[in-house]
């Protein structure tokens, strides 16, 4: 399987929201912080739920 080409990538403080497609050909919206140790990082369906996630998301 070939990694995810993510596109339209903003960053929201330490965390990272793209759009890429997944191996159905269904468009994804990713969240995932870049912060050290963190490792948060999930998927939605929809691009405001992901930067929803991102706003709201807080490292432990």
């Amino acid at each position: 399987m070939r990694p995810h080409r993510f596109r339209d990538v903003i960053r929201i403080g330490p965390v990272q929201v793209g759009t890429h497609s997944d191996h159905r050909g269904r468009e994804k919206h990713t969240a995932a912080c870049t912060a050290p140790g963190c490792g948060f990082s999930a998927d939605y369906p929809d691009r405001s739920a992901a930067e929803l996630a991102a706003r709201t998301h807080r490292c432990n």
